[in-house]
């Protein structure tokens, strides 16, 4: 129904935050190759060149957006950008994010700021930004597709996550009160809580207790890749208008919670 051959996505424009690499370069790469026409939204530009060009190599329609989300103003400069080129958005993939174990003891209040301002207020800019495109699109007669990436950590308890896995709860928890929102209004609201995957979220670890449990991990469990969640996406998405997978927790099979 969704490989990656078909063109099922052809009529839609999609927009990936955090699409520099990862989940969200993986995300990019497979809503393109079913014919979606995607915005790749991130800091790093050079990146973003790179795989918009591999993407246009591959025959897919992708354009690079340099922007920091925690900017409200060029989000919503992107959200312009983005109906110009492409036309309007009807599938928003809220993507980025950073992780920074620590004890809380440990007193980290730069990096408690910079979870909540990229995972929670970012989050929102995103999605105050491109609402009106949704919307629009649900109001038409859909699809429309808001996609927030949490974790497993917005419902499960681990020591010295307590801050990452607090914003996760909270994008866990408002995808939940968003279904009730625009449900009604034809647009689909998923949660995607994966497990542990092997990005560059695991590069920004920077406590040696948790840094060695997560090395330490690599040999009991096959971490879950960016193109499992990729995948994932791609599959909810192009589910047929009336059909909404609420939330999908996706866990290395060896990962025990």
């Amino acid at each position: 129904m969704c490989n990656g051959s078909s063109n099922i996505l052809s009529n839609r424009v999609a927009v990936i935050t955090g699409a520099s690499s990862g989940i969200g370069e993986s995300t990019a790469r497979a809503l393109a190759s079913r014919g979606a026409k995607v915005a790749l939204l991130a800091r790093r530009t050079e990146k973003l060149e790179q795989h918009v060009q591999a993407i246009k190599a591959a025959g897919g329609k992708a354009i690079a957006l340099t922007a920091d989300v925690t900017d409200p103003a060029a989000v919503n400069a992107a959200a312009k950008q983005i109906a110009k080129e492409l036309g309007a958005v009807d599938i928003v993939v809220n993507n980025a994010g950073v992780m920074y174990p620590n004890p809380i003891e440990d007193i980290r209040t730069d990096q408690w700021n910079q979870q909540i301002d990229l995972n929670i207020k970012g989050l929102m800019n995103v999605i105050g930004a491109f609402m009106p495109a949704l919307i629009a699109a649900g109001t038409k007669g859909g699809p429309a597709d808001l996609i927030n990436i949490s974790s497993i950590c917005g419902e499960n308890l681990f020591a010295n996550f307590a801050v990452y896995c607090a914003t996760k709860a909270y994008v866990l928890h408002l995808s939940k009160n968003l279904r009730t929102e625009l449900g009604p209004k034809n647009i689909r609201v998923a949660s995607i809580d994966p497990g542990i995957v092997g990005t560059e979220l695991i590069g920004h670890v920077d406590h040696q207790g948790v840094k060695d449990f997560l090395e330490g991990s690599k040999s009991a469990i096959d971490w879950l890749r960016p193109e499992d969640i990729a995948e994932t996406i791609a599959f909810t998405v192009c589910l047929p208008k009336h059909v909404n997978i609420q939330q999908v927790t996706i866990m290395p099979t060896r990962q025990p919670m």
